[in-house]
């Protein structure tokens, strides 16, 4: 029996009109840090093995800083840089490295339009497509050069 002054212990139903699902929210924004700290490493490590391979071809050449020399052609274009590292150059193996973490974060866009639409967040999904087409389109729509 319930008395004048005390509270009813009647369970509320109390309605939530926007209640994102927070396990989705947390597992994305796991997943999505574990692929950035992976990408940045695997592309250190790759840049670690390149400098190591250049030392060890380059170490007792003197440098000359009187003139400059730019970027051989040969790195200038992503096939230029993928037919480098078959060819074992330690220079090419940094670019490659360098590749990765540039593509780190087109990475994390494109599992961002994944995550979004299996949350069936249709404006963000919207949104990540156009970033993902404006970087995908700076990176490789002028020829596969950088």
């Amino acid at each position: 029996m319930a008395t004048a002054g005390a509270p009813s212990r009647q369970p509320s139903h109390q309605s939530h009109p926007f209640q994102p699902q927070p396990w989705r929210d947390r597992r994305l924004e796991i997943v999505l840090g574990n692929l950035l700290r992976a990408g940045v490493l695997f592309s250190a490590a790759i840049v670690l093995a390149g400098a190591c391979v250049y030392l060890c071809r380059h170490a007792h050449e003197r440098a000359n800083y009187r003139v400059f020399v730019g970027e051989p052609s040969d790195f200038r274009t992503i096939p230029g840089v993928v037919h480098s590292v078959i060819n074992g150059r330690g220079r090419g193996l940094i670019q490659l490295g360098l590749l990765f973490l540039i593509a780190t974060p087109i990475a994390r866009v494109a599992f961002s339009v994944v995550g979004f639409a299996i949350e069936r967040d249709r404006m963000y999904v919207v949104f990540t497509v156009i970033v993902l087409a404006i970087l995908l389109y700076s990176l490789l729509g002028s020829g596969l050069t950088f």
